[in-house]
């Protein structure tokens, strides 16, 4: 092989800042109203991972926060001023700078940008030559689908802002995407520089003391680098997780508790990490392209939805009973189903003289309790569809004051490699992830959400036509068709990666 054969080596630097809330009081958001803000169970992230083959240079930045706009604590402005501040200051094009963020809801400092802005300022000063491996690894005991498929052909959503829909309603349950995409990058003397891994899953569990933390992929990262040594740093990518809730979420008989989902996320990463063969001189290329996207009318299914609410609500039933009476006739008549009122004997009493008072008794309670029950569950639906009823009106407002008929969002395209990643601003269903990675012509393609921004959620067409009923069909401000479109653009990227 000539010198002019050899391909030319890829390097890298990584570094990281500790970006953790420490104001008292620092945000009334109701998205942070069961975290105490002000109290730290683990450190919150911003870390940099800077790339260049010598014509390119990209910054992939990943920070433990919700989102990077629209929703939490960070501000509309961060991305376009981070990058353009890299941009004049690092020399960093703008359209090569990628930032996801995990979606855990804790709580970053206000100085966010500049403490990022260090990140990659650092990372860039420690490049070095590296060495690339792409492998995969599997994961599939902390997470489940939260969509609840119906036997009325409706979907619903486990979520801790509403009751579930009654046992006997739900018919099935939707996928998971239990692979980990790995790609590892190795210094010179084979130390480990930076683990990146990408995930499918809300990192929403939560800690028993209830403070601010990083959450399962926060956990995660730090079992990685404990583990790896060596001051290598882990990069956790958010996948298509919209529609996937860690296992558990719901649990009232135990705290939530994220750390031992994070740490089997982490030690299932581990194990395949040790797997993956680095070899020097790997390729970089990064597409970024701008999509315009179909706003939603949402006049319609607002309507239907409140129509809807009219009919609930006839439904009711009066009943003699109320909680303090119905709770006692619940347990009594559940412990007794042929003698509830009394003891076995004043029954024989009274139908040896002929009479049935205690039966006739029982009838009335019985009845009575169905109808309490009965109506238990139309509080129960009416209050899932007032909550998600109150996000269709947030977002047809949102597209009414944008005076826009669609909305440009970014599709970017990264090929490190053979590890291929596709990056999006939407909470993106598990569905799409899963159909992406199918029809790739790359074998390790990975999908990455809430990246460079926030479209909230972007479900599936078929998830669309369940509006009003579950949280990622209603937190939505696209029309159907945005799919199609999406869909079209990834494979466009990817025949050019």
């Amino acid at each position: 092989m000539t010198s002019s054969e050899i391909p030319a080596p890829l390097w890298a630097g990584a570094a990281k800042t500790e970006i953790t809330n420490s104001e008292v009081g620092a945000t009334e958001d109701p998205l942070y109203a069961g975290i105490e803000t002000a109290t730290a169970n683990d450190p919150l992230y911003a870390k940099a991972l800077i790339l260049s083959d010598h014509t390119t240079s990209i910054a992939l930045i990943t920070v433990d926060a919700v989102a990077l706009g629209e929703i939490g604590t960070i501000s509309n402005d961060f991305l376009p001023k981070l990058r353009h501040r890299l941009h004049q200051e690092l020399e960093i094009e703008p359209a090569n700078v990628l930032i996801n963020a995990s979606h855990c809801h804790g709580v970053v400092c206000q100085d966010l940008e500049e403490r990022t802005f260090q990140a990659v300022a650092t990372a860039l000063q420690n490049m070095v030559p590296v060495s690339v491996g792409v492998g995969t690894g599997r994961e599939d005991r902390i997470m489940e689908n939260r969509r609840l498929k119906l036997k009325n052909g409706r979907e619903a959503d486990v979520r801790r802002a509403y009751s579930l829909p009654p046992d006997d309603q739900v018919a099935a349950i939707g996928p998971i995407d239990p692979q980990i995409g790995i790609l590892r990058l190795d210094r010179e003397n084979g130390n480990t520089l930076a683990v990146l891994f990408n995930f499918a899953c809300h990192p929403i569990q939560g800690v028993p003391s209830g403070g601010n933390t990083a959450d399962l992929s926060g956990f995660a990262c730090k079992v990685i680098e404990d583990q790896v040594g060596n001051g290598a740093i882990a990069f956790f990518l958010q996948g298509c997780g919209a529609d996937i809730n860690p296992q558990l979420y719901r649990d009232i008989d135990n705290p939530p508790d994220a750390e031992p989902l994070g740490t089997m996320l982490g030690l299932s990463t581990l194990q395949a990490l040790r797997d993956i063969q680095c070899r020097a001189g790997a390729s970089l290329h990064l597409i970024n392209e701008t999509l315009a996207l179909p706003r939603a009318d949402l006049r319609a299914g607002i309507e239907a939805l409140q129509a809807e609410q009219m009919q609930l609500l006839q439904t009711l039933r009066g009943t003699n009973l109320n909680l303090k009476t119905f709770v006692p006739l619940l347990v009594k008549y559940g412990l007794s189903g042929e003698y509830p009122s009394y003891d076995a004997h004043r029954y024989l009493h009274q139908r040896a003289l002929g009479r049935n008072d205690l039966d006739r008794l029982d009838l009335n309670n019985r009845q009575s309790l169905e109808h309490y029950i009965a109506n238990i569950h139309i509080m129960e639906e009416l209050t899932r569809i007032q909550i998600n009823l109150d996000l269709l009106k947030k977002n047809q407002a949102l597209n009414q004051a944008s005076g826009e008929k669609t909305i440009a969002v970014e599709v970017l395209g990264l090929k490190i490699g053979s590890f291929v990643l596709i990056a999006f601003p939407g909470e993106l269903p598990v569905q799409i992830g899963l159909a992406i990675k199918e029809r790739s012509p790359h074998p390790f393609t990975f999908v990455s959400g809430v990246s460079n921004g926030y479209l909230y959620y972007t479900p599936t067409r078929e998830q669309l036509a369940n509006l009003g009923h579950a949280q990622e069909d209603s937190d939505c401000l696209l029309a159907p068709e945005w799919q199609a479109l999406f869909e079209d653009k990834v494979a466009t990227i990817l025949r050019r990666l």
